[in-house]
């Protein structure tokens, strides 16, 4: 438990990115273009907070950034896909 504690201010804001990410998917439902903007922007939030929580514990490298680009693609071209089908 204490573990738990002790990161959890590291991944409050990544939590908080999501959380305002899923409630703007609900309130902007009417506007498919505003979900895709949306996505995009909770990728890009998703990256830096990986970069910067890497780079906090000191463990930052190149292959550490293009895991979370890779994810984070492939986690937007998942939420394209859904919002343009609907």
């Amino acid at each position: 438990m204490q573990k738990i504690t002790k990161h959890l201010q590291h991944y409050s804001p990544l939590i908080g990115i999501f959380i305002v990410g899923i409630v703007g998917f609900w309130v902007f439902s009417y506007s498919k273009n505003f979900q895709i903007a949306l996505s995009l922007s909770m990728c890009v939030g998703y990256i830096s907070w990986g970069i910067v929580h890497h780079a906090l514990h000191k463990n930052l490298s190149i292959e550490v950034v293009v895991e979370y680009i890779f994810f984070a693609t492939l986690g937007f071209l998942l939420m394209y896909s859904i919002i343009s089908r609907s």
